[in-house]
């Protein structure tokens, strides 16, 4: 078998989200056999995908079957996956502010108490239990509520020149206002000292390098969702909601927000889709499906429903958000929503280009 036979190999091998084979989407970068042994280089376009094992099994078949058509015995079969991810940063017209994070995924919703920030934690520390280097930043500068969801109750804070330290727990680093004023102390902000708090946390933290920086944002359509679009190249937003139509009716708000800044929106995360009673029973206490059939209504991905669990609330009110993930049923919610986000970067990451927003004012 020439390199030339094992490069028409791997254009058999699709990528199991993107439904396109792998040499067309540009992703093996090395491709060589020698002495009866085959060695490839893949570069994903998601960092921390869950379904390497589904492509380098689909690989090892497509080399066999290669091997059987020539009438040859099959090479031995090394397939290598690197760090290096292409992302919206690569792409984007501005330089970013943060140029060692790879993506920026917003979290919003169009109303309170949907439990965003529930979904933004779980979905962080789901990213990182598949592998990805992941940051969450606490953009609800109003109302922040990761140093109760994180734990961070014994951590300070620690500067480095005029870059702020972020906070490391659950494998994963954060930064939220929570941590930076007195506790207790109510946060009053105008839009323009809105701006440019978050504009601080956002750019003056030392995330260092990252596959993901997640970003819950304060619930409506306000001046941080703004700011957040103006400053950062964004992969694009998630959209949490329950099911009732008061929820999508401000979720909707939401979405064509995002639309209207020129950000992709992701996805929409049915959050307390169900509940579960002790009997076993599932009860749609609001109306189970609603969020996703807004979803299909506005032509957006459904990313997934994650239930009313009583272990969710106590353990994200303890600081232990990673005992979610002991419950079998309700880690398969979290990473069902987790693994269909990845799909939705891969697919944002092998768009053309970005287009970064711009804001005028009038009077």
């Amino acid at each position: 078998m020439t390199n030339e036979q094992l490069m028409d190999a791997l254009r058999t091998v699709d990528d199991p989200e993107l439904h396109r084979d792998l040499v067309t989407l540009g992703m093996v970068k090395t491709a060589r056999i020698e002495g009866g042994a085959a060695a490839i280089t893949v570069e994903p376009v998601t960092p921390g995908r869950p379904l390497k094992d589904t492509i380098r099994s689909d690989i090892e078949k497509a080399v066999r079957a290669k091997a059987d058509q020539l009438g040859e015995p099959a090479p031995t079969v090394a397939v290598e996956f690197t760090a290096n991810v292409r992302t919206p940063q690569d792409r984007a017209k501005q330089a970013s502010p943060l140029p060692d994070v790879k993506h920026i995924i917003a979290i919003g919703a169009g109303k309170g108490g949907v439990g965003k920030s529930t979904v933004a934690v779980n979905l962080a520390i789901g990213l990182a239990r598949a592998g990805a280097s992941v940051g969450l930043l606490d953009g609800d500068i109003y109302g922040p509520s990761l140093p109760t969801m994180l734990g961070l109750d014994d951590q300070t804070p620690h500067s480095e020149g005029d870059m702020i330290r972020p906070f490391e727990s659950c494998g994963i680093k954060s930064m939220t206002i929570g941590k930076l004023v007195e506790p207790d102390k109510p946060l009053i902000w105008r839009g323009p000292m809105a701006h440019g708090a978050f504009q601080q946390l956002a750019t003056q933290t030392k995330w260092g390098e990252l596959d993901y920086l997640i970003v819950d944002l304060p619930p409506g359509t306000g001046d941080v969702p703004l700011t957040l679009a103006q400053t950062l190249p964004l992969t694009g937003a998630v959209i949490v909601c329950t099911p009732q139509k008061v929820a999508q009716d401000d979720a909707v708000r939401a979405a064509h927000m995002f639309q209207q800044l020129n950000v992709d929106v992701l996805g929409v995360v049915e959050n307390m889709s169900y509940f579960v009673g002790d009997d076993g029973k599932e009860y749609d206490i609001f109306g189970r499906g609603g969020a996703e059939q807004m979803a299909q209504r506005l032509g957006l991905p459904f990313l997934g429903g994650i239930p009313i669990n009583m272990a969710l609330r106590e353990n994200c009110d303890a600081g232990e958000p990673l005992k979610n993930f002991d419950d079998p049923k309700l880690r398969t919610s979290i990473e069902t929503v987790v693994g269909r986000l990845a799909a939705q970067v891969s697919m944002a990451s092998m768009s053309v280009g970005m287009t970064q927003p711009t804001m005028s004012i009038t009077e």
